[in-house]
């Protein structure tokens, strides 16, 4: 079976990877700095593996197979070369079966992160899964953890039912990235005006600044989304000029 990822989410996560480089400790040419581990990393034990040929299946959603290997005994919190578990992989390509044979297994981790901090929700999130989401977190999926989260990603993708989402479930809308990116920064530089509007409807900070001391209108205007810029600019005005009319 061919890789599932459509071109538009390749293109997404191509170009989100650039921007989230520097930030999660990751260089482009490859090179993982050390990371906050997940739960499951901080028992100081070895990250179990497994056969390659599971994780060919995994790619192809072989999904008989794979769960022939779970029931031999793999652990489908196994990792990859790329420090990937099974359930990442499995919603990277979008093998579908292979997810639900995963899910169904009782020893699943799904807070399991990788050496970038990524879980499987945030690839969820990136990939504008409403529904895989939502059951992802009634199941005890985190919304919140140190540095890039869900709502990171969500915004990157301008996936604003996700949002919503995640929202819904006390997402901290100001989260900070390693260097301080805001999820509206995120919506911002890749041009999700609608997205944009949602986070401010729901007060994110819209004065917030990156580590490079520049915020939301910053980016819009440096990443040619100068509307966007403007948008966000008469909506702080917007907030002062009713601060001021209520004696706030």
């Amino acid at each position: 079976m061919s890789s599932r990822f459509t071109c538009s989410t390749r293109r997404l996560l191509s170009s989100s990877a650039a921007a989230l480089a520097l930030a999660t400790g990751m260089s482009l040419t490859g090179t993982v700095q050390a990371q906050a581990p997940s739960a499951g990393q901080q028992t100081g034990k070895p990250a179990p593996t497994a056969p390659v040929d599971f994780w060919i299946d995994i790619a192809n959603d072989r999904a008989f197979n794979v769960k022939t290997y779970l029931a031999k005994g793999v652990s489908p919190n196994a990792v990859n070369g790329n420090s990937n578990s099974p359930l990442l992989e499995a919603i990277k390509v979008e093998a579908w079966d292979t997810y639900a044979v995963l899910m169904a297994d009782k020893r699943i981790d799904l807070n399991q992160r990788n050496l970038l901090g990524e879980s499987p929700l945030m690839y969820l999130a990136i990939k504008k899964d409403l529904a895989r989401a939502k059951a992802m977190i009634a199941r005890g999926a985190e919304v919140n953890q140190p540095g890039w989260t869900a709502l990171h990603y969500a915004a990157t993708a301008g996936a604003d039912d996700v949002v919503r989402l995640l929202i819904e479930n006390y997402a901290y809308i100001d989260a900070e990235s390693p260097d301080k990116s805001t999820a509206l920064m995120m919506a911002v530089r890749y041009g999700h005006e609608s997205t944009v509007k949602l986070l401010l409807d729901e007060s994110a900070d819209g004065y917030a600044r990156n580590e490079a001391g520049k915020n939301a209108v910053d980016i819009g205007n440096e990443t040619g989304n100068q509307r966007i810029a403007q948008f966000v600019i008469e909506r702080l005005n917007e907030e002062k000029r009713r601060k001021a009319a209520s004696g706030r």
